[in-house]
């Protein structure tokens, strides 16, 4: 399973970067950089650099000049991302070999593969389609769910020894932390889609408000055009800052859950769940800060950047901690001690699993 680990290693690594390269692409303006698909201009490699290759591309598309920078980012994301699908390839071919059969069920890998087929169908439609905020904000979904499939095959490899009690209560906080995680991923998606990032440019109020007029109806309505209502009137003001007040609404509840989550798991007594929560803590923590950074500063797109990545590092680590809770109550390796006296009675290999059967 060596080769089947390093492939899986390097696609999780891989997602990463097409993640911040495809925030990068999109807060630069760069998500129209090339106006066909797969190709630019139609060039497969490369964009059109030589001067009759630009004339050319100039008559081709006339309503949209080329600009060779916007053109050369969108490219290098594309490339990127076809790299992540042949892993993903590779990995799944991989998985339906016998001797890996034996070892794991293939759906996973298998499902993954679909899902990058239909990312790449997605990719294709914010070009075609010119940035539709419904499906601009499904491709980024798309690509959290491709990055915690990897995440989650991962970790799910590792051979990892946790040394005692996880309450049913810790799982229940910790699922909903995910939840609430995934949601405001969803309305981040939507915020950048829609270009709401600046609907509200001071904090903590918006607009000098701490209710501001909104407009749900139209803010939340998926079937219409960038900037357009789906009447196809311009979208009002009140309908931004909808978009974006319901994003901070949704960081209060990440705060709160994904906080004292990552709070109970420090005060669990046992190093593997305090590092956890540790990083959990460091990830929000960072993660309200760059959202406030980006609001105060008018998003500078290394901020911006920066908090996409963010979301996906937030993301990764609570789906790893839910995992691993999992898997602990899967193999009988964490004891569900609800109080002290139950935990004083247990016996030294009770407590300690590492002492007694290995973790596998």
């Amino acid at each position: 399973m060596r080769l089947y680990r390093r492939l899986l290693l390097i696609a999780t690594l891989l997602a990463f970067a097409v993640i911040a390269l495809g925030a990068y692409v999109r807060l630069s303006d760069a998500g129209l950089g090339c106006p066909d698909w797969p190709g630019c201009y139609g060039h497969w490699l490369g964009v059109p650099e030589a001067h009759h290759e630009q004339l050319a591309a100039a008559q081709t598309y006339p309503d949209r000049p080329l600009d060779t920078g916007k053109a050369w980012k969108e490219m290098l994301h594309r490339y990127l991302a076809g790299s992540l699908g042949l892993l993903i390839l590779a990995l799944c071919i991989l998985a339906w070999r016998k001797e890996y059969r034996s070892l794991q069920s293939p759906a996973l890998p298998t499902a993954l593969l679909g899902i990058v087929g239909l990312q790449a169908a997605l990719g294709m439609w914010t070009v075609t389609l010119l940035l539709k905020p419904v499906i601009v904000t499904l491709h980024l979904i798309g690509g959290m769910t491709t990055l915690s499939i990897l995440v989650g095959m991962a970790v799910a490899r590792f051979d990892a020894r946790l040394d005692d009690s996880i309450n049913p209560r810790m799982r229940l906080l910790g699922a909903a932390a995910l939840l609430v995680i995934i949601i405001q991923i969803a309305l981040g998606g939507w915020v950048s889609s829609n270009y709401a990032a600046l609907a509200c440019a001071d904090f903590p109020t918006c607009q000098g408000q701490w209710l501001p007029p909104m407009d749900i109806t139209h803010a939340f309505s998926l079937y219409r055009d960038l900037g357009l209502t789906a009447d196809g009137a311009l979208l009002p003001l009140e309908a931004l800052t909808a978009i974006h007040w319901s994003h901070r609404l949704g960081a209060v509840a990440v705060s709160l859950l994904a906080g004292s989550f990552a709070i109970a798991l420090l005060r669990t007594g046992e190093r593997v769940w305090q590092t956890w929560g540790g990083v959990l803590l460091a990830l929000l923590l960072a993660q309200v800060g760059l959202g406030i950074a980006n609001v105060l500063l008018a998003l500078p797109l290394g901020l911006a950047v920066a908090h996409n990545i963010g979301a996906a590092c937030l993301l990764s680590a609570t789906l790893s901690i839910n995992i691993l809770m999992y898997r602990c109550d899967q193999r009988g390796n964490c004891n569900y001690a609800d109080n002290a006296v139950t935990r004083k009675g247990m016996s030294q290999s009770d407590r300690n699993p590492a002492l007694g059967n290995s973790y596998h």
